[in-house]
């Protein structure tokens, strides 16, 4: 029987980055003071395959899953061909989730593009949206309510993609009626949809959010990114979150990810994934084997010989 220990891992979100080729204007230009983790310093040099290897030794990792990673967006289609001829020199990664704009006039061509990538199985896309939870102001265009942008999001089906939704906790609630837009399309929700505010009400927000997006069929969510600012990577509290989210989705539609090297910044990828195997090593095998590797496999149509 296989141990926790070698269960066979899809890092199901992860980045890759050459700052001496390519251009990452959060990584390139002046430091945000508004990232979302804080002070991003520790991640701003390349990332390739050589360090998430190193990383990732302790752990069963037989593919991955390559996200945008805000590529200079005048060159919408650049980091996918970049990302491809990685691909071709190393194990990693079996797939990718390109970026396309839905909102311009450009748009289906940017997205047709993408699609003719076999390795491109989703696009992310992230929309306007507010700054905070409190914010009374966002621009219109290119948020979730612009038309333009709705018409975009609808091209995926025409093109067989996946969707990657990006959206604070704020969102989510409003995210219900996008997911409406395109039940035929899978919908992957990043980053347990940011549960960045813990206390009580905040927690509480959040969880309606994720309640009623759970009880659409088409959705499907990344057990990842539990980084908050200003707070030391807590167990107790992510454990809390991942099993809430889990018994709101099933293992099904739940798939565990990394989001390396940005989560690199509150915690290692080796305390990461022993954190994931311990907080359910109690759910059966085939229940474990879904959220590490089976449910990315299937939702993002990797190659199922990956699998042993």
């Amino acid at each position: 029987m296989i141990d926790d220990q070698n269960i066979e891992i899809v890092d199901s979100h992860h980045h890759f980055w050459d700052l001496d080729k390519n251009y990452y204007p959060f990584l390139s230009d002046k430091i945000d003071p508004d990232f979302f983790l804080g002070n991003y310093e520790l991640i701003r040099q390349n990332y390739l395959p050589v360090d998430y290897e190193k990383d990732i030794k302790n752990h069963n990792v037989i593919g991955t899953i390559h996200c945008e990673a805000e590529w200079d967006r005048n060159d919408q289609v650049g980091e996918t061909k970049w990302i491809e001829n990685l691909a071709k020199r190393n194990k990693f990664p079996n797939a990718i989730i390109g970026h396309a704009w839905f909102h311009k006039k450009n748009s289906e061509k940017i997205i047709a593009e993408q699609a003719s990538f076999d390795l491109v199985k989703s696009i992310r896309s992230k929309p306007s949206v507010k700054f905070s939870r409190n914010s009374t102001y966002y621009t219109l265009e290119g948020s979730m309510q612009d038309i333009n942008w709705r018409n975009g999001l609808k091209l995926l089906e025409k093109y067989n993609l996946n969707y990657d939704l990006r959206v604070p906790s704020w969102h989510l609630e409003e995210a219900v009626d996008i997911v409406r837009l395109i039940p035929n399309t899978r919908i992957i929700i990043n980053h347990s949809g940011f549960p960045w505010d813990r206390s009580a009400h905040g927690m509480e927000f959040w969880r309606k959010g994720m309640q009623t997006l759970s009880s659409e069929p088409n959705t499907y969510i990344k057990l990842s990114e539990f980084g908050v600012k200003g707070m030391k990577w807590s167990f107790n509290e992510n454990s809390s979150i991942i099993l809430e989210l889990i018994d709101l989705f099933s293992p099904k539609r739940c798939m565990f990810a990394s989001n390396f090297p940005v989560s690199k910044i509150k915690i290692t990828f080796e305390n990461l994934y022993n954190n994931y195997k311990k907080i359910v090593e109690k759910f059966s095998l085939d229940e474990k084997k879904r959220l590490f590797s089976e449910t990315a496999i299937e939702v993002y149509n990797l190659d199922k010989s990956l699998l042993n």
